[in-house]
């Protein structure tokens, strides 16, 4: 099984110790980071494997290599040399592994190494991209048998990512960690195991001055917990989240937790995705076994589709697929969610009579407008693009126009209800964007937002001030995903979790 390995960052040894000992429990190996202690520090990392008590691998960073080190190679190598040295008897007493980049070629630091039983982790960096020959780097590491290959790319796509997990697949005979860092590299740390990568990097959140956050390392008990990376196997049913920017969402807390509480052998990842064809190419090599869809995916993977629900048909878009005998089935939750939550809101069978403003075009739109047709709604579409809101609008026989003058005048006569159904506002991506900073709230609307992160987007907050009864896409967002669950595991969701499940950031 994969293990776990926290980056320890201090600048003391101190605070590393201090660090080390809160996260004790959700930490098999630990990294100290030499280049991140101050100069005087430095003079006592020998003794630290003995303090730590459990593994420790030696790492110091140069700048080039995203580190902190700024003297020069001859000053690294006394600092490497001095931590080697005087090694124990006792190998719980050494560092248990060293990290010496590709460059770094000095036989008598790798000979003190071996001969103290102290691993070497042979390690590659590019911060800039993925190497186009990445399988022919890991074999070119790997010149000695007794060193851990170690490969960290920077992704900047879904394309990326699948090039890494493939280069994994095709080294699975090598001993070694294959890192996908940033954004797009999050399944790379959370399915190490089926990567055949030895270990996973962790770290805490705001203890370095370095961000290592954007390098995509995880909270150690954030991966533990909320993505149960202990439980992981090479049986584990992988499900995820696939859309892009992906930078929110709340969707792997409440399935891992669902797992979690059923004790299922199952684990929910998300994979920001800004191109889907890679993306399904991935789902389908790791085996996935359904996936939520999100903006701006959900009409695009409708080529990608066996099947469809009979709500994808009528609705054009889907956002859950579930991979079944003769390939992907695709389901669209988001009508059904949107409306029990929506009719709750307003404590209503139908919405007969009511005029409603929808503010969007994309797949969400979509099965909202669907929705409101059926209840017996009349509605508005404008979007930013009209010509999207006229072709979302002509088939119900609805009013569309664009986010503009001409169409927030229409607004006054579909004004019982605002819809806003777009990601402007989202917390990470757009937060200062109100789509509807032409229109003037009069208090008496009732104003949903399909945005859940933050609790209020700006438009939100503006129609709530003014005394408007306003709902976020929360309650929605718990809904949908009760509906994905059914359709992920062929059978009704436990509601009786709900109660039992607590979601204090939700």
């Amino acid at each position: 099984m994969a293990k776990i390995c926290l980056c320890l960052t201090g600048k003391t040894i101190a605070r590393n110790l201090e660090i080390l000992e809160k996260y004790r429990k959700y930490t098999d190996i630990a990294e100290l980071r030499v280049d991140y202690l101050e100069p005087n520090e430095r003079l006592f990392i020998r003794r630290f494997p003995e303090k730590a008590g459990i593994p420790i691998i030696l790492t110091i960073r140069r700048e080039i290599d995203g580190g902190q080190f700024e003297a020069g190679e001859g000053g690294r190598i006394t600092l490497f040399s001095k931590a080697l040295a005087f090694a124990d008897a006792n190998p719980r007493r050494n560092f248990a592994y060293v990290d010496l980049e590709d460059y770094l070629q000095v036989p008598s630091l790798e000979e003190a190494a071996r001969t103290f039983g102290t691993k070497i982790i042979r390690s590659y960096h590019n911060l800039e991209g993925v190497d186009d020959d990445l399988v022919k780097i890991i074999r070119s590491l790997s010149k000695v048998g007794d060193e851990l290959v170690k490969v960290a790319v920077m992704p900047k796509s879904m394309d990326d990512v699948l090039r890494i997990f493939k280069a994994s697949w095709d080294t699975m005979d090598i001993e070694k960690v294959v890192i996908g860092m940033g954004h797009f590299g999050i399944a790379t740390r959370i399915l190490a195991e089926q990567m055949g990568s030895y270990l996973t990097y962790t770290s805490v959140k705001g203890e370095a001055d370095y961000p290592f956050t954007q390098l995509g390392q995880l909270d150690p008990k954030e991966l533990v917990e909320r993505y149960r990376f202990r439980n992981i196997t090479i049986k584990t049913r992988i499900f995820g989240i696939a859309g892009y920017p992906l930078k929110v969402t709340l969707s792997p807390k409440f399935f891992n937790a669902v797992f979690d509480f059923e004790n299922l052998d199952a684990v929910y990842i998300p994979f920001p995705a800004d191109n889907l064809e890679p993306f399904m190419q991935l789902a389908d090599s790791l085996g996935l076994a359904g996936a939520s869809i999100t903006v701006p995916h959900k009409e695009t993977v409708l080529n990608f589709l066996a099947e469809k629900s009979p709500e994808v048909n009528l609705i054009g878009a889907c956002n859950t697929i579930v991979y079944g005998q003769n390939g992907w089935i695709g389901y669209n939750v988001d009508a059904q969610g949107f409306s029990d939550s929506l009719l709750e809101f307003i404590d209503r069978k139908n919405l007969k009579g009511k005029k409603i403003t929808i503010i969007g075009a994309g797949g969400a739109a979509r099965a909202i407008v669907s929705e409101i047709d059926r209840l017996g709604g009349k509605a508005l579409i404008l979007n930013r693009t009209a010509l999207r809101a006229r072709n979302l609008a002509l088939p119900y026989r609805y009013q569309w126009g664009g986010l503009d003058s001409q169409g927030i005048k229409l607004m006054k006569k579909y004004s019982d209800i605002i819809i806003q159904t777009t990601s402007a506002g989202m917390e990470g991506y757009t937060e200062n964007i109100d789509p509807l900073e032409l229109y003037d709230f009069t208090g008496r609307e009732v104003v949903m937002d399909i945005v859940y992160q933050p609790d209020r987007t700006v438009c939100l907050r503006r129609a709530e001030e003014v005394g408007c009864r306003v709902i976020n896409g929360y309650d929605m967002l718990i809904r949908q995903a009760s509906l994905q669950y059914s359709c992920f595991l062929d059978g009704e969701f436990p509601t009786h979790l709900l109660s039992r499940m607590s979601f204090p950031d939700l």
